[in-house]
C-alpha cells in the first residue's frame, strides 16, 4: 500500500445520528479537548507528543460511549488507548468520564477511523486494533457497509506491528461468519483460536452494557483473536 495514499471509500460504514448532547457533554469539548482530544484530517499524528512517551499503542474504534475503552485504559496503564468515535455525544461523555477518573493512557478522534488508520499513522505503530460489536448491517443488500472488508483488513496489517493483534466482537452470529471468511483470506493475520474459529471472551475485554443487554435476548456474543504475522506480501 502506498504510505502517503488514503483508500477513498464510496461507501461508509456509519451514519451519522444527530443525537443530543448532555450540558456535561458539551462542556467536555469546550474544557476537555485540549487534554484528551486529537485531531488528524489526513494529517499524521504526533502520538509521543500528544502521550507524552512511547508506549504499546491500543486503537479502538467505534468505542460508543466509552465504558469498555475506559475500563481498559484504567487497568492497563502501561499501554496507550487510542478510541475512534464518530458519534459526538459518547466522545463527550468518555472525555467527562476519564477526566473524573484521572486518566492519562487515553485520547479520542471524532472522525472517520479507517481515514485515521490510514492517514494518521504510521507502519506497524499499533500494539493492537479492537473492534467492539460494529454495526452488523443486517439485511444483505448493506452488507456493503459493514467496517470489516479486505481492504480494512489489508490497510490493519500494515497499521499493526508484528506480533500484534486485532480483537474483533460481535453478537450477530452472519457478521461473525462473514468477519471468518474476510480475515482468512488474508496471509498477514493467524487465527488464534485452535480450531480456526471463535475463542472465549478473554478477561481483558470489558463486558459492555450493550452486550449484557443482547446476552438477555439471547443473543450469542462471539470474539475473534488474530495476531499479526509476518509473510512476504506484507513485509
Amino acid at each position: 500500500m502506498n504510505e502517503t495514499t488514503t483508500p477513498r471509500r464510496t461507501v461508509r460504514s456509519f451514519v451519522l445520528r444527530a443525537g443530543r448532547m448532555t450540558d456535561a457533554q458539551e462542556r467536555a469539548y469546550e474544557t476537555l479537548w485540549s487534554e484528551y482530544g486529537l485531531e488528524c484530517h489526513h494529517k499524521r499524528l504526533d502520538l509521543d507528543a500528544a502521550f507524552g512517551r512511547s508506549a504499546p499503542r491500543i486503537f479502538e474504534i467505534g468505542f460508543g460511549m466509552g465504558d469498555s475503552l475506559l475500563s481498559q485504559a484504567i487497568a492497563e496503564p502501561d499501554r496507550d488507548f487510542i478510541g475512534v468515535e464518530v458519534h459526538k455525544p459518547g466522545v463527550g461523555r468518555l472525555m467527562n468520564e476519564a477526566q473524573k477518573a484521572g486518566v492519562t493512557n487515553l485520547r479520542v478522534l471524532c472522525e472517520d477511523a479507517v481515514e485515521v488508520l490510514a492517514d494518521g499513522l504510521g507502519p506497524q505503530s499499533l500494539a493492537g486494533v479492537q473492534i467492539y460489536f460494529p454495526d452488523p448491517w443486517h439485511k444483505k443488500r448493506h452488507n456493503k457497509r459493514r467496517l470489516v472488508q479486505p481492504a480494512l483488513i489489508e490497510l490493519l496489517a500494515h497499521r499493526v506491528a508484528l506480533g500484534g493483534y486485532c480483537h474483533l466482537a460481535t453478537d450477530w452470529a452472519p457478521y461473525a461468519e462473514w468477519m471468518l471468511e474476510a480475515f482468512s483470506g488474508s496471509g498477514a493475520w493467524e487465527n488464534t483460536a485452535d480450531d480456526g474459529g471463535f475463542v472465549p471472551r478473554p478477561e481483558r475485554r470489558p463486558v459492555t452494557k450493550f452486550e449484557t443487554r443482547g446476552t438477555r435476548l439471547g443473543h450469542e456474543v462471539f470474539d475473534l483473536i488474530y495476531l499479526r504475522k509476518a509473510s512476504d506480501q506484507h513485509l
